[in-house]
């Protein structure tokens, strides 16, 4: 099959869009943030070891060209770090998306002519970011008959893993009450060269698209897609509301639209500059037992049932390159998902909840069980009435500790918090439990998706919170001797 050729990427930089994945990968290789290796690689185990070595230690992404026992190099790490997860944006800093999303809220209705004429180069830019229909895609250069997932250079990761798993696939599928598509993430467990099982964990939507199919008897129709531009991934994690196209919000961080090509053997559209596409259907009356599988929370999953994909079709470009991730004990490359969604997401939270200052959701808390929140506290109780309205708030509904401290605490200074959290804090008061829905992977509850939360209250108390005694003032030096030391003692570097 060969190998990619490099591109010239002297005009490639940030914004978006890309051209496609490998013009990504090109991209990272320029900025000297992308490795080739020409000594081949085992896909079992030993793409993993790499990998983990890469991004604890700040690494680069790394294009495998030579893997045993497929034709198709390997792209692995290249959303590894907070930079190039913001170039898979097509910015420089993941908050300038946070931005563009804060202008968009800020819009207001026109008062005016003059306001209308200034407003309509943003509505313009918003009507175009739809996704749209072309004839014809790189994706489907080759077609591959017939088609087999023993091709593509899949992982199996860790030890214990059930087998090969298809790690970073865009997911397409419908819902068969409303017709409306869905872009998800979810592992694929490899069974045989035409036999897949999808885990579908059941708060997700490609879940709620298999129970409204069972419950009509009708398969599902799934178009997994691997590559493309590379913040489809991204927005296919994205804590999106059922009603909202992923590929719509893709068409407004490209400030371009995703082009499709019709599927070749399922009733779908992918994205024509995807590097492979895998076709399918799914029988939700057919299940298998599915897993384990080294999850990102650093624990091997329980196999549990999940649906079977019955693949009918593949199609690639010419010198397809095959993109993948490791998840497992953190930090990981997946994690760098995690925070861009945190930070991209945070205006929305303040939308609903203005009185949040900002959010960390630490590597450490595994998205779901752990996110420190700080607030301006205007009235008694204010943390708890954050923390439940945090429990409401789509996917955080899954998190399991709540710290809630005050708007002078950097959120993403570790060690502040805890020492916020250490000498703050009244356990009796200042903890309060509840129950609600867990994420399927957590291990430590009871039953499953189910479970026990806590918020530690960690804000400042007066007498209004039963706090009779004075708050004493925290230590800190006087600024004049604080210049004077700076001045006079350079070199110590204070």
């Amino acid at each position: 099959m060969g190998l990619p050729r490099p591109i010239n990427t002297a005009s490639l930089t940030p914004p978006m869009p890309y051209p496609d994945f490998q013009a990504f990968l090109a991209h990272l290789e320029a900025k000297g943030q992308l490795k080739r290796v020409r000594a081949e690689v085992d896909p079992k185990l030993e793409i993993t070891e790499i990998a983990d070595r890469l991004v604890r230690t700040g690494g680069p992404a790394v294009l495998f060209e030579k893997v045993k026992g497929s034709e198709i190099p390997v792209a692995i790490n290249t959303y590894g770090s907070l930079k190039r997860m913001a170039w898979a944006l097509g910015v420089e800093d993941v908050e300038e998306v946070a931005q563009q999303i804060q202008a968009l809220l800020q819009l207001k209705p026109p008062s005016g002519m003059l306001e209308k004429l200034k407003m309509l180069p943003t509505l313009l830019d918003m009507g175009s970011w739809a996704p749209k229909t072309v004839s014809s895609g790189i994706c489907q250069e080759v077609t591959v008959d017939p088609p087999s997932f023993g091709k593509l250079p899949i992982l199996q990761c860790w030890p214990k893993d059930a087998g090969r798993f298809i790690t970073l696939p865009l997911v397409i599928s419908r819902d068969p009450v409303t017709g409306n598509r869905n872009v998800g993430m979810y592992r694929i467990q490899v069974v045989d060269d035409r036999t897949a099982l999808m885990h579908w964990q059941l708060h997700k939507d490609g879940a709620r698209h298999a129970a409204d199919a069972k419950a009509r008897g009708k398969k599902v129709e799934v178009a997994v897609c691997l590559g493309g531009d590379p913040c489809l991934p991204y927005c296919a994690t994205a804590p999106l509301p059922p009603q909202v196209d992923e590929l719509l919000f893709a068409g407004f961080l490209r400030k371009k639209p995703v082009e499709l090509v019709k599927a070749r053997t399922v009733d779908l559209e992918v994205p024509a500059d995807c590097e492979i596409v895998l076709e399918g259907t799914v029988d939700p009356a057919e299940t298998r037992l599915e897993g384990p599988f080294g999850d990102h929370n650093g624990y091997y999953s329980t196999p549990a049932p999940y649906p079977v994909f019955h693949l009918t079709g593949m199609t690639h470009r010419r010198k397809p390159v095959y993109p993948t991730i490791v998840v497992g004990i953190p930090p990981k490359e997946d994690d760098y998902l995690g925070k861009a969604t945190e930070r991209i997401f945070l205006p929305l939270v303040r939308q609903v909840l203005p009185e949040i200052v900002d959010m960390n959701l630490p590597f450490e808390g595994i998205f779901h069980n752990l996110a420190i929140v700080s607030i301006r506290k205007r009235y008694p109780g204010h943390a708890r009435k954050v923390m439940s309205a945090v429990w409401g708030l789509g996917q955080l509904m899954f998190t399991k500790v709540v710290v809630v401290v005050d708007h002078d605490v950097d959120v993403h200074d570790l060690k502040q918090v805890a020492w916020k959290v250490g000498c703050s804090i009244d356990p009796r008061r200042d903890l309060m439990f509840a129950d609600g829905p867990l994420d399927a992977l957590d291990h430590a509850s009871p039953m499953s998706n189910w479970g026990s939360k806590v918020v530690i209250d960690a804000t400042r108390k007066g007498p209004d919170e039963g706090h009779t005694r004075e708050w004493p003032s925290e230590i800190a030096m006087d600024d004049a001797v604080r210049r004077r030391v700076t001045d006079r003692w350079p070199e110590l570097g204070l």
